[in-house]
């Protein structure tokens, strides 16, 4: 036992100082350059290769396509190009002020013309960049820029202020003429030819030595934005400029130094400047960390030694800094690790789209690092293999990830993966290798990425990006089960999910389940989207807009839009960082198990206060497994304030499609009236006045809705939903904003970007833990059918109020007993006695299963197991055959009084 303790206790040690360690720093940094793409001693190896193979001469008539027009201008007109760059030309004004998220003014007298900042922080308008040759050369007037006004009717040119142009079509400019002036540099690298020197030059030189005498942006509010801003736009993380400019500087450095070599520090001290904005500004505790290392690393690379210049900042001193140094803005790359990953799952602490990308760009960062210091800094970066190896849990049986927050329905990323597989055949490490290329071949596929025969981008990239991937056939795919399981949770983003064939496109089920805990998340409460036939049916409706507009702000990130609950129409809280978890109070199986449980069912049941009304909420989900491709869910929300005066309760379910239609248990439509009731008058959110088309009507008798998708080949998908009926019940449905969650539109016969997304909502007055949101869910196809026959509820006396009794008739003769219960206490009902938060009694002719979760009782069948503590359990007679689980130690008594004690078992055939 000490031996134990002691192994345990060294294995906490070992890997906490692998998590705070010191990443040692690279030595025999290169000299010569260009040193980021590519090195001095490859450009013949490249030359022959552009002579010889038809893809390479293909990248390289592409580049030159794009140039020779402006090689052909510029020698007729030297300063046509760099004079379109938006620049401070007349002013030289070298400090700008902003007002927050807009541009305000600059002022100032700079010895030359400087850089032209932005215009707003992400906000969209009418006023559009125009091309580059419809810029005015030298555009620099008290009227603000020439630009196109897209809403009038030619969009035509016109003075416009600054502030009104759309968010980063100014930086868009010199973007693009940078990019034009980095091919050049690097063109006159490769041949010589000093007509591209010359184009490159004129374009550098404007640039960055008006970036040398810009100052740092004030914001005249001394707000927040002061903390992310820029040197040439308004969030550090957007200087997507800046790579670019090392790149050009690092195949211009050549004709500089030959030509200019007093300019060299110049440039250089413009360059450390803006990496010393993007590490004082910025935030630490995200993705933004990463992304401003990413940004400065390629800069970094291209200084000298810390011994060229006087205050010893040279590239060991930056890459120390992002390395192994933390500032308040700026967090060495082992803290925002042990901050943003849960070691014990490998999730990233934001939603799923920014998660994938956050890993994606640790092993591009990892990557490109090896690439110019061949330096593997993954041994210092221990949790990367279990954060790439966990992405397939975000997917659902199509393969399309989830979506909560401020995400996109998207395919697995193939880079991570690629890159692991890449950088373990270099190092030789074969376990490795044989994990990630299994992963990628099941998940990916497999194609060859990066195989010469793909027709490759014309830009310089495409002759580095590396050698293809080369994938060793004697590796088998790897199998579904060894990267998804049949439940996941990451407490670090209050996610759960629950999944039920899940290797079946067709026929699988899941449950994604989550509240508000991380980066870029939603006020949402405890929300869940739900899968069926081939498609995410119950999704997430998106960010609809930028993250500074109304649509998102008002509607989309806030309750309304997500499968949830809201009291009293007031239910927000924070979105994006948001500090609002569920708490899982039970589950089945347990989170990761790959095997020995039963499949039959799973559940989860979690708590959460919502904080604006103070209210209590639970919910238990659970998937039912009825056959080989049938199935249903389970969702019971009970809800109430503390303080007891609870107004109504509002339960929102969006589903896709484009019918929906509203029914009671014997197929006679509600008598639907048009109402106003739901809606922002009364002291609402403003998200309520988004919806449309409201109507509604009054019952306490069950009722259910379906939804219609209509699909090409007339295997029409629907989604059937029934619920149950209490006095105080009043059923809406709604037409909500159109669902902005998928990048794409599907493959479906409607237009889901602009079709409203079509929403019920149960209103429950007065309190809604007695009176809870019951629900079954079943998706089904035209040519399938339901395989639901019916659903009923069963009363029960001595119990308290809350409690829920369903019947869950199958068409195959499977019957099932369904109790939920938010107090522990024993429930009786024909002959079956159930003590626990839920469980599941079915029969099908002579089978049977007891099911029991979260509980100490279950005795239905002439058998009783009891437990001492809560347990899951599941008891199966099939086919003469008993099959048993528990993941607590219980005693099981039959009806001749023969008592027969379990530990915990897995599940599998027992004898009885």
């Amino acid at each position: 036992m000490k031996l134990k303790m002691f192994l345990s206790l060294a294995i906490v040690v070992i890997s906490g100082q692998l998590y705070s360690q010191q990443i040692p720093l690279p030595t025999n940094l290169p000299q010569e350059h260009p040193r980021l793409l590519t090195t001095p001693k490859n450009k013949s190896m490249l030359q022959k290769r552009i002579k010889k193979e038809n893809w390479a001469k293909e990248v390289m008539q592409g580049i030159r396509d794009r140039l020779d027009p402006y090689i052909k201008r510029t020698q007729e007109e030297p300063d046509w190009l760099f004079s379109r760059l938006m620049m401070y030309w007349k002013s030289h004004a070298d400090q700008v002020y902003i007002n927050g998220g807009i541009y305000a003014r600059a002022e100032g007298k700079a010895p030359v013309p400087t850089v032209r900042f932005g215009s707003t922080r992400g906000i969209g308008s009418s006023i559009k960049r125009p091309k580059l040759e419809d810029i005015i050369p030298y555009m620099d007037d008290t009227k603000g820029v020439f630009f196109q006004n897209t809403i009038k009717e030619g969009a035509p040119l016109e003075w416009v202020d600054q502030a009104a142009v759309s968010g980063a079509n100014i930086e868009s400019v010199n973007s693009e003429i940078i990019g034009l002036g980095r091919d050049a540099a690097f063109l006159y690298w490769l041949l010589g030819e000093e007509q591209y020197a010359k184009l490159a030059f004129g374009v550098f030189d404007t640039y960055m030595t008006g970036m040398y005498y810009m100052k740092e942006p004030i914001d005249e509010g001394n707000g927040h934005a002061q903390t992310l801003v820029g040197m040439s736009t308004f969030e550090v993380i957007q200087e997507k400029i800046l790579p670019e400019l090392a790149v050009f500087y690092d195949f211009l450095y050549g004709y500089i130094q030959t030509n200019y070599p007093d300019k060299l520090l110049v440039y250089e001290q413009a360059f450390k400047k803006w990496i010393d904005v993007i590490i004082t500004h910025g935030v630490p505790h995200n993705n933004w960390n990463l992304h401003q290392a990413s940004l400065i690393l390629p800069v970094i690379m291209v200084l000298n030694d810390d011994v060229a210049y006087t205050d010893k900042r040279g590239r060991m001193y930056y890459i120390d800094r992002i390395l192994n140094k933390t500032s308040a803005r700026q967090w060495a790359l082992s803290k925002l690790m042990n901050y943003g990953y849960d070691k014990e799952t490998g999730i990233w602490n934001e939603s799923p789209g920014y998660a994938q990308s956050v890993t994606g760009l640790f092993m591009e960062f990892i990557m490109h690092y090896d690439h110019t210091y061949h330096q593997n800094l993954l041994p210092y970066m221990p949790v990367m293999k279990k954060a790439v190896t966990v992405l397939p849990q975000y997917l659902f049986p199509n393969e399309l990830t989830t979506a909560f927050g401020d995400s996109y329905y998207a395919g697995l990323s193939a880079s991570p993966i690629v890159d692991m597989v890449k950088i373990s055949q270099k190092y030789k490490n074969r376990e490795d290798e044989e994990l990630f290329t299994g992963m990628y071949k099941r998940f990916i596929g497999n194609r060859v990425q990066g195989s010469t025969e793909t027709k490759l981008l014309p830009q310089i990239q495409s002759f580095f990006t590396g050698k293809p991937l080369v994938l060793d056939k004697h590796i088998p795919a790897a199998r579904l089960k060894d990267f998804v399981t049949a439940t996941f949770y990451a407490p670090n983003v209050s996610w759960f999910v629950q999944r039920s064939k899940y290797h079946s496109k067709a026929h699988g089920l899941m449950i994604s389940q989550f509240a508000s805990y991380g980066n870029h998340a939603h006020s949402n409460g405890v929300a869940m989207e739900l899968y069926g036939k081939g498609y995410v049916l119950g999704p997430e409706s998106g960010i609809g807009s930028t993250y500074f507009e109304k649509p998102y702000l008002e509607y989309y990130s806030q309750f309304p839009a997500h499968n949830t609950v809201m009291v009293d129409g007031i239910s927000k809280y924070p979105e994006m960082l948001s500090n609002h978890p569920f708490d899982l109070l039970g589950c089945y199986p347990a989170t990761g198990r790959k095997d020995g449980y039963y499949p039959g069912i799973t559940y989860s049941n979690v708590y959460f206060l919502e904080p604006e009304s103070h209210s209590d909420q639970s919910r238990l989900l659970s998937i039912v497994n009825t056959g080989e491709t049938t199935g249903y869910y389970v969702d019971i929300f009970r809800s109430k304030r503390r303080n007891g005066k609870d107004r109504f309760h509002d339960y929102f379910y969006h589903n896709l499609g484009e019918h929906l239609s509203v029914q009671d248990t014997k197929g006679r439509a509600l008598d639907l009236k048009p109402s106003e009731e739901m809606a922002f008058a009364g002291g609402h959110l403003f998200a309520l006045d988004y919806m449309w088309d409201k109507r509604a009507a009054k019952t306490n008798k069950d009722y259910r809705a379906v939804w219609k998708m209509n699909q090409p080949d007339s295997n029409h998908v629907y989604m059937n939903l029934w619920m149950k009926g209490y006095d105080g019940r009043e059923v809406f449905t709604i037409k909500a904003p159109p669902v902005k969650s998928f990048r794409s539109n599907e493959g479906l016969s409607y237009d889901l970007k602009t079709a409203p997304f079509l929403t019920i909502a149960a209103r429950q007055h007065g309190e809604a833990w007695n009176h809870p949101f019951v629900s079954i869910f079943e998706p089904t196809t035209e040519k399938e059918g339901k395989s639901i026959d019916s659903i009923s509820t069963f009363e029960v006396g001595d119990v308290s109020d809350d409690f829920v009794g369903l019947i869950v008739t199958s068409k195959s003769g499977r019957r099932d007993h369904i109790f939920s219960s938010a107090k522990d206490e024993k429930v009786h009902y024909n002959n079956m006695t159930v003590q626990g938060i839920y469980a599941v009694i079915s029969e099908e002719n002579k089978d049977f299963s007891l099911f029991l979760g979260g509980g100490t009782l279950i005795s239905a069948k002439g058998i009783t197991i009891r437990c001492s503590e809560k347990a899951n359990v599941v008891l199966v007679y099939k086919q003469g055959q008993y099959f048993f689980a528990s993941d607590k130690g219980v005693s099981i008594i039959e009806a001749n009084g023969k008592k027969i004690t379990k530990n915990k078992t897995d599940y599998q055939k027992v004898e009885l």
